[in-house]
């Protein structure tokens, strides 16, 4: 095969691994740190003129089972999504390890400690060894694209799910990678009927989990585990490190930085399970000590089972929770190694941080000053997405997980209600994406229960949070190709809903009386959930139509420095000037929206002219 070198993102490198490999489907939703993956997929795909079935998926379960049906047919599958989606994804996760494949499947379940983009920073692969599916856990992108490759291997000859789990670190990191001619062959699609396998009932699933079983055993026993340097061969030291992901490359620089490169004995561990047990007893029998570094829980050290000798997460060793960065890895390895603090690592000052905020003219900020100024004493329950900054202005008061949202809104109204209380305002904010997402069940579920609150759908027309993938209203395909629209409105009717109003948050007197509008309905004796579809495009979504007016905005001289629309509005182009007790405009960053000159209680904040 030809190769060539490129440098790739580690999601890049996934994406190319993927089409190597051999897939014919590739399905995903989108979430940080996983979401460059299925992008990667289409744009190699068009490159190369590869025929293979792409597409972002209405969710993680759905993305998972449309693959997984594929590989029943005997063709090879990927689905890709970060460690939360996993959980949407674990009823078809957990019983396709049960049934199997037949054709290739590997998911890729980006993981992020920290963390920094997600509720938790979870380790999918303690859900791969609950599951009982093997996984690869690469340490750079070149070998993330390898171990995909492997994977698929894996999967058909031992018909399981394997599973590849990369970190952020991983995800994000650039390397120049090896890249190989994608096979052209055609496949043909070849479901043999087997209902005992394919839709095995309880009493034929036992006999599958004892398949399975014997699958897990065979897979331990292809692994062995050799140091990485045939240096630590010549080595007499009674203490070794095992490690394995981004934490085993931090841990080989940090060796290096401190000459300790060919002393150490450092292992790799490529599959975090199954474990191969032999070779596990025989590396605790050398070593009087060994440190086990990896992230986030301590699969590979649970596996290892020796509390004595073992050192890690579970003796304090390593830290519990957070991510495994340089800093940390150096201060847990200086005290098992006992070095002289002396060789302490220079590590840069850290800088100021400063809190996350909505983009400048983001429609979302407009939405959460109307429902505010509307309605000053609701409880506001939110979701997973760029709106959770509605936090900043004070009206986001819980975020669960996707969906949640509307599900929490319907729990408030109930539990003051059946308290023989009047409910205070509820008001749900949700995005259009997170709401084709999870959003129709906790939708159809409030109205059959009757609850009453008023649900904003932040529609603007993008996956926004994760990079702009569309959503299905926007009917663009992943290649960006036409297809077809479902109307955002019509979905929410069909959830039995009776009050529906769209309308442009730029407009922000007419949305502070629809939402009043909006709480009158649904707290009336034939009222419900009221929906206000709140649409205005993304401003940083290159696809959008700019099409809304731009303005010129100036503060004049009176302005009394009350710092309301700073505090109260939060846009990062308005600024305080401490000089002249005054706020001002920063023009570098101002979108034109016009918006500031409605917040401002003193109108001080005008619009000169349009642009």
């Amino acid at each position: 095969m030809d190769k060539d070198y490129r440098i790739l993102m580690g999601n890049e490198a996934i994406g190319r691994g993927i089409l190597e490999g051999g897939a014919k489907m590739a399905t995903s939703y989108p979430g940080t740190p996983a979401s460059e993956i299925l992008s990667s997929v289409a744009k190699f795909s068009i490159e190369e003129n590869v025929s293979c079935h792409i597409e972002w998926s209405i969710n993680e379960k759905v993305a998972y089972e449309v693959a997984l049906t594929n590989s029943y047919s005997g063709k090879r599958s990927a689905v890709s999504m970060k460690q939360v989606g996993l959980n949407v994804a674990m009823d078809p996760f957990m019983s396709s390890a049960y049934i199997g494949v037949k054709g290739g499947f590997v998911l890729i379940s980006a993981d992020d400690p920290g963390p920094y983009s997600s509720q938790t920073e979870q380790d999918s692969r303690f859900l791969a060894m609950f599951a009982k599916v093997p996984v690869f856990d690469p340490t750079t992108p070149t070998e993330a694209k390898e171990m995909v490759i492997n994977a698929f291997d894996f999967s058909e000859k031992y018909e399981i799910p394997v599973m590849v789990r990369p970190t952020n670190r991983i995800c994000h990191a650039r390397q120049k990678v090896p890249c190989y001619d994608i096979p052209q062959r055609v496949e043909e699609a070849n479901f043999e009927k087997n209902p005992p396998r394919w839709a095995a009932t309880p009493r034929f699933r036992y006999q599958l989990h004892k398949e399975l079983n014997k699958k897990i055993h065979e897979i331990s026993k292809e692994i062995t585990y050799t140091p990485f340097n045939s240096g630590y061969l010549l080595s007499n030291s009674k203490e070794a490190i095992v490690a394995s992901g981004a934490a085993f490359s931090h841990i080989y620089d940090i060796l290096e930085d401190i000459d300790l490169l060919d002393k150490i004995p450092l292992y790799q561990i490529k599959m975090p399970f199954p474990i191969n047990n032999t070779e596990m007893r025989r590396l605790i029998s050398k070593y009087n000590r060994i440190l086990v570094c990896e992230e986030t829980y301590p699969v590979i050290e649970m596996q290892m089972a020796n509390l004595k000798k073992v050192r890690g997460r579970r003796s304090g060793d390593i830290p519990s929770e957070g991510e495994l960065t340089p800093d940390i890895l150096y201060s847990s390895l200086r005290k098992f190694l006992r070095l002289p603090k002396t060789k302490k690592r220079k590590t840069p000052p850290r800088t100021k941080e400063k809190r996350p905020s909505l983009c400048p003219g983001c429609p979302h900020r407009a939405s959460f000053f109307g429902i505010r100024k509307a309605l000053p004493k609701g409880i506001y329950t939110s979701d997973i997405g760029c709106y959770t900054l509605g936090m900043n202005m004070g009206v986001v008061d819980t975020v669960l997980c996707m969906g949640a949202a509307i599900t929490q809104a319907t729990g408030f109204y109930h539990s003051y209600k059946n308290s023989n209380q009047d409910p205070p305002p509820i008001v749900a904010t949700i995005g259009d994406s997170t709401f084709y997402h999870m959003g129709p069940a906790g939708l159809t579920n409030a109205v059959f229960y009757d609850a009453k609150f008023v649900l904003v759908i932040m529609d603007n027309s993008t996956t926004a949070m994760t990079g702009n993938q569309p959503t299905p209203e926007t009917g663009i395909y992943p290649d960006g190709t036409k297809g077809k629209s479902i109307s955002l409105e019509e979905l929410i009717k069909g959830c039995g809903v009776k009050w529906i109003k769209e309308i442009d948050p730029y407009q922000l007197p007419e949305f502070i009386k629809t939402v009043k509008e909006a709480h009158n309905y649904c707290r009336s004796p034939k009222g419900g959930v009221a929906v206000i579809i709140s649409k205005h495009p993304c401003l940083v979504d290159k696809r959008s139509e700019k099409k809304w007016p731009k303005y010129l905005v100036e503060i004049d001289d009176e302005c009394t420095g009350c710092k309301f629309c700073i505090e109260k509005f939060e846009c990062p182009a308005l600024i305080f000037d401490e000089k002249n007790e005054k706020v001002k405009i920063d023009y570098n960053i101002c979108t034109g929206c016009g918006i500031c000159a409605e917040v401002c209680p003193t109108e001080h904040i005008h619009i000169k002219k349009e642009l």
